[in-house]
């Protein structure tokens, strides 16, 4: 029998963690976060009416696998590897993939939004080994991304396990090009059912980086919400990061309907790879982006991301005031 003595006990894994001390927060409690109005320049990128994003190149299908394969070459290898890999080892058992043909198209207008609101990550360890991931605003000084890229689990190597000691942000990267240079962060935060788990829960998978400057007021935000299952399983996610097998520091994109959902998780047959960690996977509403989810592993079938349910919408309110 659960008595309310034995319930308020029980621990709470999405209790915010953060590698710095920091004051109670209260959550804002409503559906939906939005970004921030269009106008901020350079011009918004308008979205088409299917739910994807108007990419030069990209088709809703995976009926263009012969014009790909004839467009582009062999993955280039970058010196650096995925996060996923510190805590996972190599290869991941659950790294991003590519299921069949590269659906992918590489992102050159990075300094347009929505693009330029997503972040090539380089990642200092506690062991001052370095790694790639992805991450995206959420508001002036805070981006999400995944919890195995801010807090390292299970890697066995000596001290490189806990908190990252720093992650270098560059919005809108697009190769050697940095339209809005580059902050450094060493504040971070996730929730303890990633970072006191013995090898990290995936269901709880999620973490933000916090910024010494305001410069998501240049590159704009994502909104974000907590949607039903029905809702989500009849929409269109995006994802756009920066993987570690296309040249280095290049931003691409693919989209694709959602594929199945639990209580915790979104399971999309979008075409990702490692470095893409914490990405957003994100919808489009009546011209404004919306993400569901946060993009943190791989399958045969498909890959999948840490749901942004109510605890997970609460925590990103809090972290982002």
């Amino acid at each position: 029998m659960v008595t309310p003595s034995s319930r308020a006990s029980k621990p709470n894994p999405h209790q915010s963690d953060s590698n710095q001390p920091e004051e109670a927060a209260t959550a804002i409690k409503k559906a939906v976060s939005t970004p921030p109005a269009e106008g901020i320049e350079p011009k918004t990128v308008k979205p088409r009416v299917d739910g994807a994003e108007a990419v030069v190149g990209f088709q809703l299908t995976k009926e263009m696998a012969a014009a790909m394969a004839a467009v582009y070459t062999a993955p280039e290898k970058t010196a650096l590897r995925d996060i996923a890999e510190a805590s996972f080892g190599p290869p991941p058992p659950h790294a991003e993939t590519v299921h069949g043909p590269d659906d992918r198209v590489r992102i050159t207008a990075t300094s347009t939004y929505p693009w330029r609101a997503h972040a090539s990550l380089l990642i200092t360890a506690a062991d001052n080994s370095q790694w790639i991931g992805t991450g995206w605003f959420i508001g002036p000084h805070t981006l999400m991304t995944a919890g195995h890229v801010v807090h390292i689990k299970g890697s066995g190597v000596a001290g490189r396990d806990g908190w990252v000691k720093r992650i270098q942000v560059m919005p809108g990267r697009n190769g050697a090009a940095l339209p809005f240079g580059t902050v450094t962060s060493t504040s971070f935060r996730s929730v303890t059912g990633w970072t006191n788990s013995a090898s990290g829960d995936e269901n709880f998978d999620y973490g933000a980086i916090l910024l010494p400057t305001q410069l998501g007021n240049t590159t704009g935000w994502f909104g974000f919400g907590v949607y039903s299952d029905a809702d989500l399983l009849g929409t269109v996610g995006n994802i756009s990061g920066y993987p570690g097998d296309k040249p280095g520091g290049t931003q691409w994109y693919d989209a694709r309907k959602i594929a199945a959902v639990n209580a915790r998780k979104v399971f999309y047959d979008i075409d990702t790879a490692g470095g893409q960690s914490g990405s957003a996977v994100y919808r489009i509403i009546n011209g404004a982006r919306f993400a569901f989810a946060v993009h943190a592993y791989g399958g045969a079938t498909t890959n999948s991301g840490t749901r942004i349910i109510t605890a997970v919408y609460n925590n990103m309110i809090a972290w982002k005031a």
